[in-house]
């Protein structure tokens, strides 16, 4: 298996996604990537899985997915 990217850690402050993603943090408002997190609960948000090969994030409870890529195309270097 490729591994596309190492997720190390996600967290939730406020309404705030903070991934540690390839050794680089990064911190992404829920209302501008999705509106199932900005509305769950923190107990709803904790519940994820992370792809094997580093690829994306999956809520089962919400029916949501994010790509890693999605979310690293838009972040200013």
């Amino acid at each position: 298996m490729t591994i596309t990217h190492q997720v190390d850690d996600i967290k939730f402050k406020d309404n705030m996604l903070m991934l540690l993603v390839d050794g680089k943090s990064y911190s992404f408002e829920l209302k501008k990537i999705s509106a199932k997190l900005l509305e769950a609960s923190d107990w709803q948000r904790n519940l994820y899985t992370i792809s094997p090969s580093g690829y994306g994030i999956h809520w089962t409870m919400l029916d949501e997915d994010l790509s890693i890529d999605g979310l690293l195309k838009n972040v200013e270097e």
